[in-house]
């Protein structure tokens, strides 16, 4: 965590702790302590209800739906831990790196702490909203409902009536419990929408998924021309995108690594912009760091840029699109992760619901346990790989 990164967020808090003793917020619901801020509601159930009286039929086929998904992210969770577990050891140029996402300590940058906190609190008002809707169809009482905000990280709750959850059918608990996890996901899908075909929403798209939406790479776009560089005297520009050079294809970084350049050279890039081909003479200038190395004076981007199959998207401006991909990313991560087998997430009270009633006790106790280390060292291997290969991850 920098220096920096513990400044901000503590100004943050500050301010919002400020502003909630100044306007006496504790009177209206709030609980007000100096490391965290509680709210609670009790007519959370009176404004669900008028919600399903809306939506019945909807929140029914959601409910069902959520049961079976249920099943689903549980299973596409443990795919992936595993897989990415395996990838580090058979192919690791696969290996994705994780992190756990932690305001101020794994975000470094301003700009992504305030989409981080700008998407949080919408991510969990339907994942809650989502549990205390069904459970309202269900017929189990809502006590309480609110958030609580912990300096940096946010909790959002929804409490049914504990004995009446404990009386609900089985069905009944299932659909409650996977309904957060589900409405998440399916938010994602919405989001998704709105980016699909985005050239910069391809970067961070899987192989085989991306495959369906874009073509192959178009090359490496440029994202700065250094002052005084031949690529300046040429008339390269930023957002150019580069795909040979001379005559050697370009479409992904690595590939500059195969081109030797020499200073006093003139080297044919050839390149796209705006859409048109062109071809550029550049004189191939010294590298700084070694004489003997040429370089064209470009500064290029770290991904390569990717040609959607259909060209027609929604220009959003650079801060939209990237409130909208966290927005994108939490929903979608934290919906996925949240049905795997650990005791604080959805997905051990999903399982425990399932085989509860089913053994004893105390199989049923062993069973839960030997699952929550199963998970738990498959998700801590993955995190500890990550910070072998990457170091501690940042964003």
């Amino acid at each position: 965590m920098t220096h920096n990164s513990i400044i901000y967020v503590l100004i943050a808090w500050v301010i919002v702790f400020a502003v909630a003793k100044v306007s006496k917020l504790d009177k209206h619901g709030f609980e007000i302590k100096p490391y965290s801020l509680t709210y609670k509601n009790q007519n959370v159930q009176l404004i669900l209800s008028r919600i399903l009286n809306r939506t019945q039929r909807a929140t029914r086929i959601f409910s069902n739906t959520s049961v079976v998904l249920g099943f689903v992210m549980m299973g596409a969770a443990f795919w992936y831990l595993a897989s990415n577990l395996s990838n580090f050891f058979v192919k690791p140029e696969s290996f994705a790196e994780m992190t756990v996402l932690i305001p101020g300590v794994t975000i470094q940058s301003s700009a992504n702490i305030a989409y981080f906190l700008l998407s949080v609190p919408i991510v969990l008002v339907i994942h809650e909203g989502a549990h205390g809707i069904v459970a309202t169809l269900e017929k189990i009482k809502i006590k309480t409902g609110g958030f609580a905000v912990f300096i940096a990280l946010f909790a959002g709750f929804v409490e049914p009536d504990e004995e009446e959850f404990v009386k609900a059918k089985k069905i009944s608990r299932l659909r409650v419990i996977g309904a957060g996890a589900t409405s998440n996901v399916l938010f994602s899908f919405i989001i998704a929408g709105l980016l699909i075909f985005n050239p910069s929403f391809a970067l961070i798209m899987p192989d085989p998924i991306r495959s369906v939406f874009y073509h192959e790479p178009l090359g490496v776009p440029i994202v700065s021309v250094m002052e005084g560089s031949g690529a300046e005297k040429a008339g390269l520009q930023k957002d150019d995108i580069i795909n040979a050079i001379d005559g050697n294809s370009v479409l992904l970084p690595q590939d500059f690594a195969k081109i030797k350049l020499k200073p006093g050279d003139t080297a044919m890039v050839s390149l796209i912009r705006d859409g048109k081909p062109l071809q550029i003479p550049v004189v191939v200038t010294a590298s700084k760091d070694d004489p003997q190395k040429g370089m064209l004076g470009i500064l290029r981007a770290a991904l390569p840029s990717y040609q959607p199959v259909v060209p027609y998207y929604i220009h959003w401006s650079p801060e939209v699109f990237m409130f909208l991909l966290w927005l994108w990313m939490l929903s979608f991560f934290i919906g996925i992760f949240n049905m795997l087998p650990l005791p604080i997430l959805d997905g051990g009270k999903f399982v425990h619901t399932i085989i509860e009633k089913k053994v004893s006790e105390k199989v049923l106790k062993g069973a839960m346990l030997s699952l929550y280390s199963v998970t738990f060292i498959l998700f801590g291997l993955n995190i500890a790989l990550s910070a072998v290969k990457s170091g501690f991850i940042t964003i």
